[in-house]
């Protein structure tokens, strides 16, 4: 995923469950009325200090405002979070039905995360990125969807880039002793950034001919550049020598975002058992997997023959469109999942600012975006500068095996599954909520579930799943022991290689990400509580138990964190885990 915290929110996707879709077809309870005007109140206020999560969203009331990136701001937003919840404690007492009840609970620990946020990780003092990559990805917001003229849209752009300056100049008075890896990386991006700003951004508007407009734009756009120019001196010159922070969360912030963010409460000493015991698992079948592929190689010479199997750089986009087509034919064919819509994802390259921490992801619209609706699949395709044995290393992580199961993660039936969902659902906290472990989890489940139900029976694809599984695994691991003191970055870099047999240009951007996405452990964890969440409803339903009622169920329930949907789904939910 992009690394821009503050998006987190307008990036989701969302759903409701089948009895709050029933309950619509009557007139509203009063209390139902009562919970819904709380909902509404908690995103106006919201919005109000992340305009951009709004635009993304589809509430384009926000389209001329940039965030507040000052300190001053964060102290107002944390205050009116707390003068807030007494207000989602009140709802919860005027007994609303059990959907509602579950989103004020959810908005509750969202309010209690983004406190910890600002006052206790405070991103806003640590992390450099967050002053040229948030103020870039606004601006992407606004240039990649027709939601409008363009020339609406380019004003909106120009109100935004005057803002840009203020929050740079924000970030060099905000900005404390980060860590050194914080600064490193927001370096290595700003030069794209920079670029996406003089070129990609004026090119996506080359069709507005008013001159006024377009001179106010080159006027806005080059205040722009002067002052990220100045940032990035700022960083090499300033910041970069005194940069000497610790990145690690500490056990107890850790499990403090966890238990917020994803409503999962089991202990770090447990935490680390489980995800050892499937990392065990998967290296275990990964091995098997090798030796039916050629039992007089090694696994890590299989391996190395697998990944030789992959597309020219060049044909990369190509290679996953040609992919996509195929895989929702077979949902439709061996009804998988309900696939509720015909809009289809196009599939570009990454941006220039998100290409240091990601190397594929899908990035779609909010559920209230009626305009400009669809998903965009971004791929980062090496860079051309790059010489041709490190462009050929990198591409090796895009072996035909990780490229089907990259497909499947991001589009169907992954991200962009759950996104259709949410253009057919109800619920505003669940269209524009999800919590990690329910988002990724799920799209690393649907890896295994595809090949469990048939879609390919040819080893080297499977093989190509579980080198995936060994990464979210080694994710798991990773961030969980880097952030409570017990493995340093270099110590990871080699556990991706070695452990969970990654190309060491994959665990490099891995480990690196890590630092600042300590609880990228959500896509074991999400998928694990997925999987018992499977088994347990299959006995509760007996025979009436079907694979595609089970993922149409757990669709309805929108982004709700996996402890929530077992209490909607279940008579008796018991442990997530």
């Amino acid at each position: 995923m992009i690394k821009i915290r503050t998006f987190i929110l307008a990036s989701a996707f969302v759903c409701i469950n089948a009895t709050l879709v029933i309950a619509q077809t009557a007139s509203p309870s009063p209390s139902a009325s009562a919970a819904s005007k709380v909902i509404d109140q908690y995103f106006d206020l919201y919005f109000q200090f992340h305009p951009s999560a709004a635009t993304a969203a589809g509430f384009h009331q926000y389209d001329n405002q940039l965030e507040d990136y000052s300190h001053a701001s964060s102290a107002r937003e944390a205050q009116s979070l707390r003068d807030f919840a007494p207000k989602l404690a009140r709802a919860l007492t005027q007994k609303p039905s059990q959907p509602d009840a579950a989103d004020i609970e959810y908005l509750q620990s969202c309010i209690k995360s983004r406190l910890l946020e600002i006052e206790t990780i405070r991103s806003w003092q640590s992390d450099p990125d967050t002053y040229a990559s948030g103020p870039a990805y606004s601006l992407f917001l606004l240039m990649k969807r027709n939601y409008a003229p363009p020339e609406k849209r380019l004003r909106s752009v120009i109100a935004r880039e005057k803002q840009i300056p203020a929050a740079i100049q924000a970030g060099r008075t905000n900005l404390k002793n980060p860590p050194r890896i914080f600064t490193e990386i927001a370096l290595e991006q700003l030069p794209g950034t920079i670029t996406f700003i003089q070129n990609d951004v004026p090119a996506a508007f080359s069709s507005v001919k008013d001159p006024q407009l377009l001179a106010e734009f080159r006027e806005s756009t080059k205040q722009v550049i002067a002052a990220l120019q100045a940032y990035e001196t700022f960083l090499k010159k300033d910041l970069l020598p005194v940069s000497k922070g610790d990145f690690r969360l500490g056990a107890d912030t850790f499990r403090k975002k966890l238990l917020y963010e994803e409503m999962v409460d089991i202990p770090l000493v447990r935490l680390r058992e489980i995800g050892y015991a499937d990392l065990h698992r998967n290296q275990e079948r990964l091995k098997k997997t090798a030796a039916e592929i050629d039992a007089k190689k090694s696994t890590l010479e299989v391996l190395a023959e697998v990944r030789k199997d992959h597309p020219p750089s060049g044909q990369l986009l190509q290679s996953f469109r040609d992919t996509l087509a195929g895989l929702r034919q077979f949902i439709e064919q061996r009804h998988i999942v309900t696939i509720p819509s015909k809009l289809e994802p196009v599939v570009e390259e990454t941006p220039p600012f998100a290409r240091a921490l990601t190397t594929a992801a899908m990035e779609t619209p909010g559920a209230f975006e009626t305009k400009a609706p669809g998903g965009i699949f971004q791929v980062t395709l090496p860079d051309p500068s790059w010489k041709a044995d490190q462009i050929n290393q990198y591409m090796e992580g895009f072996d035909r095996p990780s490229l089907i199961s990259t497909s499947i993660h991001e589009v169907y039936p992954g991200h962009y599954e759950q996104y259709l969902w949410t253009l057919k659902l109800n619920s505003k906290v669940r269209q524009l909520l999800y919590c990690g472990t329910n988002s990724e989890g799920w799209a690393h489940y649907t890896e295994q579930m595809m090949l469990d139900e048939g879609y390919s029976t040819d080893p080297k694809i499977r093989l190509g799943q579980l080198i995936d599984a060994l990464l979210r695994d080694s994710r798991f691991i990773v961030g969980l022991e880097m952030h409570t003191g017990k493995m340093s970055l270099d110590q990871a870099k080699i556990f991706f290689v070695e452990q969970g047999y990654q190309v060491p240009p994959i665990a490099e951007v891995e480990a690196r990400r890590g630092t600042s996405d300590p609880t990228y452990l959500v896509y074991t964890l999400g998928k694990l509580q997925i999987l018992k969440l499977r088994d347990d409803y299959r006995k509760q339903q007996g025979d009436k138990f079907t694979l595609q009622d089970f993922h149409d169920r757990f669709l309805e329930h929108g982004g709700l964190p996996v402890k929530l949907i077992r209490q909607s789904m279940l008579k008796n939910p018991g442990q997530t885990l």
